[in-house]
């Protein structure tokens, strides 16, 4: 990074990489989900840097396989993480992450794969992206961002020793940087419903620090038939409820047009690292088998526009939930 110019092009193009100077409670990470076309294969493959209160720093490469049900955390010097001010793409190691694609070169992971027809959050210069004008705020604990919704994935890749062949699968891409994740959230994603090629969900609801207190934010995006459907904290929306526990996940968000229903059930999940004031010295678990229902309809007159169930949703359920329940 070397002018102030380049770190406003970096801020206003979220998907690239933030912490440029950052030496000390600092993580940011990528999150690279790839299914392939029978889902019957599904990985979650996320790299990222990580410096403690100390200064002390590693970057990583994490390898979540949803079916088997195993995390590995492969660490490396601080030095092998390599980013690109110009555009989003990051190297670790010998293995490099990008919007178009990734080139795997880890212990019994090895491959390349190519993304097409991605679907990126909108990111105007108001809203640069999906935490929109909370961006603007300086020192919040966590910030997110997405950089595809939904794309195609071609290629394959060695996996422990067998040829997985992700031609046809489907991918999306996320990203989170800042001190620690949220002392409670539940986060879901998925873009494999039953019948409907195409259609992405991410939601979140976490609870968020605030000028020494705090509040439940949360963020809900559908992606359908070609348009993005918004429920967010700073756009109007609503949370009408949130009925959490280990057994369910159940939201319902509303803006001034359109409801979300939302109903999760977890699998059994993995356990991730995660940050604590940039000390990879957290633990969080996720499922990538939970089931998954949802309804979008119109706030008046309840007309159904998209209804879906997935059997492949990403799931997290973290913290002192009770705080996020209404």
């Amino acid at each position: 990074m070397n002018t102030p110019l380049d770190k406003i092009r970096c801020f206003f193009n979220p998907e690239r990489f933030q912490g440029w100077g950052k030496t000390r409670d600092y993580f940011e990470g990528w999150y690279f989900k790839l299914l392939d076309a029978r889902a019957e294969v599904a990985l979650a493959v996320i790299p990222g840097i990580a410096y403690d209160a100390q200064g002390r720093g590693h970057a990583f490469v994490q390898v979540l396989d949803g079916v088997r049900r195993t995390a590995l955390y492969h660490r490396f010097g601080a030095e092998e993480f390599r980013p690109s001010a110009e555009r989003f793409e990051v190297e670790v190691g010998g293995s490099r992450f990008s919007e178009e694609g990734l080139r795997l070169d880890l212990p019994g992971l090895r491959g390349e794969l190519r993304f097409s027809g991605n679907v990126p959050w909108p990111k105007p210069a108001h809203s640069p992206g999906i935490m929109g004008p909370f961006a603007f705020v300086p020192r919040m604990e966590c910030y997110h961002g997405i950089v595809s919704m939904d794309h195609r994935i071609e290629g394959s890749l060695e996996h422990d020793g067998r040829t997985v062949d992700f031609g046809g699968g489907r991918g999306y891409i996320e990203k989170d940087w800042g001190r620690s994740f949220p002392s409670a959230y539940v986060w879901m994603q998925t873009n494999h419903f039953e019948g409907s090629t195409g259609s992405s969900i991410k939601c979140s609801v976490a609870n968020i620090p605030w000028m020494g207190s705090s509040f439940v934010g949360f963020i809900g995006g559908l992606w359908h038939d070609g348009r993005l459907h918004r429920f967010t904290t700073y756009n109007g929306s609503r949370l009408l409820k949130a009925d959490i526990s280990s057994q369910k996940v159940e939201l319902v968000l509303a803006n001034r047009h359109e409801r979300l229903d939302i109903l999760a059930t977890p699998d059994k999940a993995s356990a991730l690292v995660s940050p604590i004031r940039g000390a990879m010295e957290g633990k969080i678990e996720e499922s990538m088998g939970s089931r998954l229902r949802v309804r979008l309809s119109q706030s008046f007159g309840r007309r159904v526009l998209f209804e879906g169930e997935s059997q492949h949703t990403a799931l997290e359920i973290a913290g002192a939930i009770e705080r996020l329940q209404t």
